[in-house]
């Protein structure tokens, strides 16, 4: 049974594009940029990856005839990481290619913890090819992303910064909040320190905060880095900082394979289940 998009509306732009234009536009109205995902994961059979590689391409596309302030954020297994990795690199390489002809960029997402290995070795790769055109995700939480921190911030890759959003065992990342906040500090002042435009993304205050208090005390310029939030949370918040001249962007996910993503946004915060439950229940 297919679920009724209305639950996700909060947390989902749309499950078109043309859907969600109007959204972007918007954003784009207040000064805040935009990173565009096309929801979905973990596909299975050739057919349907070189379908969403056309899909990407299209949207690559479509934004820039659109004139949005908008990239766009991708997952390696749409693209066929689960089918053979050499096959999944042909078809971000192309995807990669048209970015760079149109002078975008595509976010690599981090997916769970089996894929880390892979999509950090297929970023290097990619890096070292498309330079400015391509990023990556690290989340705070993994205890390996201490070592990738430094390698890709030696690198000088451009990556955004997050807690962590899949349940992952204890073996593999961090349980408990004030450990994972302290984790995030410590690889953004690595960030900070080594790359030349760190991307935070966080819906917490204290991080927030911290942010805040660090880039001033040691005199890192508001143009240095950006805040991201995602769609849907703390939209007042996204407005506020950038009327103080702070640079922000808006993860905004769309299309019709929208569950999984929506089940995440639910199981962060009880906020957001009662949020779905009241939509279900308005008239």
């Amino acid at each position: 049974m297919k679920l009724p998009f209305i639950l996700a509306k909060r947390f989902v732009a749309g499950e078109t594009f043309n859907e969600t234009v109007p959204k972007i536009k918007a954003l784009n109205e207040k000064n805040i940029k935009v990173t565009l995902d096309l929801l979905g994961e973990n596909v299975k059979d050739r057919n349907t990856a070189d379908q969403t590689v056309d899909e990407y391409v299209g949207l690559l596309n479509d934004i820039h005839d659109a004139g949005l302030k908008s990239t766009i954020s991708i997952k390696l297994t749409m693209l066929g990481l689960d089918i053979d990795e050499e096959y999944c690199r042909d078809n971000l390489n192309k995807l990669l290619d048209e970015a760079q002809r149109l002078e975008s960029f595509v976010r690599i997402d981090m997916e769970g913890s089996d894929y880390t290995q892979q999509t950090v070795d297929i970023f290097k790769d990619a890096f070292k090819r498309y330079g400015k055109h391509v990023g990556i995700v690290i989340q705070a939480y993994l205890h390996r992303s201490k070592s990738d921190i430094d390698e890709l911030a030696e690198l000088g890759a451009d990556v955004r910064l997050c807690k962590g959003a899949y349940g992952e065992p204890e073996r593999v990342a961090l349980q408990n909040m004030p450990a994972i906040r302290e984790a995030f500090k410590e690889y953004a002042k690595v960030l900070f320190d080594k790359t030349a435009y760190p991307r935070i993304a966080t819906h917490d205050d204290e991080l927030v905060e911290w942010v805040k208090s660090y880039t001033t005390e040691n005199n890192i310029g508001k143009a240095r880095y950006e805040f991201q939030m995602l769609y849907g949370l703390r939209e007042d918040t996204m407005e506020q900082m950038t009327r103080e001249g702070f640079n922000t962007r808006v993860y905004v996910p769309y299309g019709t394979m929208w569950f999984p993503y929506f089940k995440r946004r639910l199981l962060e915060r009880k906020e957001n289940v009662w949020f779905v439950l009241s939509t279900m229940f308005k008239k």
